[in-house]
């Protein structure tokens, strides 16, 4: 019978311990140890696990086979770069890191070294559930809207590296091809980071997709408007509504899927998979996410960033 796996979680807040609860429950893996600065964050959500409490990262990565990140943005690429020094392969939530420069770094070190490195783009996993990774069709306009309300939660980065990223990651996925135009206007308020932007982005493929994100709305909204040569998707992912006029047969209850209903489960058991040898690929590469990452980086800067 092949050994479990011990998992490590890094950053003991809100996602850490989602991603700290998956570990738990997946089969062939040992939540084995919780990292964080903060001592008893770290001991809170070790003691509820069963898991050791760690305040240093050399000696939280010494127990360890492969690595959650999932401490604040600004802290990603060095705590993954750390792991895949160590030797371990490594699931970093969104965004992969903070600059080019450290993604680079990061996806050339796995590569180097034949590590697995993904990244927690969990709406990846919603389109595959919904069937739209396997439309033949590459679409001719995208619209997403992601608005939520103001939460000093990861406001150590953009609205676009903490929201965006998702459609801009979905974006790139659909348009199978690389951006070649990007307009974009933001404003801060809360500061120092933008806080709202919209942006339009041009495919090679001859896509265009609209971005609008904020974070300081006054009530939430994620919907998004595709449209193909044969007919239009529509979704609202707070409602579930979901409309489709193409000839695919979507999922309109996409969240009754195993997928669906747990995303983050399902990107954890991918890079677990892959980790293992029994996938070829996590769900989201390190290279992906650094598109991604690239992308959302000249959204930025084309709004004033």
């Amino acid at each position: 019978m092949t050994k479990p796996l011990k998992a490590g979680v890094a950053g003991a807040g809100v996602f850490g311990g989602y991603h700290a609860r998956k570990y738990a429950s997946q089969p062939g893996v040992t939540l084995a140890a919780i990292f964080d600065p903060d001592p008893v964050r770290a001991q809170t959500l070790a003691d509820e696990l069963g898991a050791v409490a760690c305040t240093e990262l050399d000696g939280f990565l010494a127990l360890v086979d492969v690595v959650t990140v999932a401490s604040p943005a600004d802290t990603h690429a060095a705590t993954a770069l750390a792991a895949l020094t160590a030797g371990k392969s490594v699931y970093v939530e969104k965004p992969l890191a903070s600059t080019l420069e450290e993604a680079e770094r990061l996806t050339n070190l796995a590569a180097k070294k034949g590590l697995v490195l993904a990244c927690g783009h969990q709406e990846r996993i919603i389109f595959g559930a919904m069937g739209l990774l396997s439309v033949p069709e590459t679409p001719l306009y995208l619209e997403a809207v992601r608005r939520g309300i103001w939460n000093v939660r990861n406001t150590d980065v953009s609205c676009v590296l903490d929201l965006m990223v998702h459609d801009i990651d979905l974006a790139l996925t659909l348009a199978r091809s690389e951006p070649i135009a990007v307009e974009a206007e933001g404003r801060i308020q809360q500061g120092p980071h933008l806080d709202e932007v919209e942006a339009e982005v041009t495919f090679a493929s001859g896509m265009t997709a609209k971005f609008k994100t904020s974070r300081i709305a006054d009530a939430r909204e994620r919907t998004m408007r595709i449209v193909y040569p044969s007919g239009e998707v529509e979704i609202d992912f707070l409602t579930r509504a979901f409309k489709n006029s193409t000839p695919f047969a979507l999922r309109a209850d996409f969240t009754e899927t195993p997928q669906g209903s747990d995303p983050l489960g399902a990107n954890v058991a991918g890079f677990l998979a892959a980790v293992r040898g029994e996938a070829a690929r996590p769900p989201v590469t390190g290279l992906e996410a650094a598109k991604a990452l690239d992308l959302a980086l000249a959204v930025e800067l084309a709004a004033g960033a």
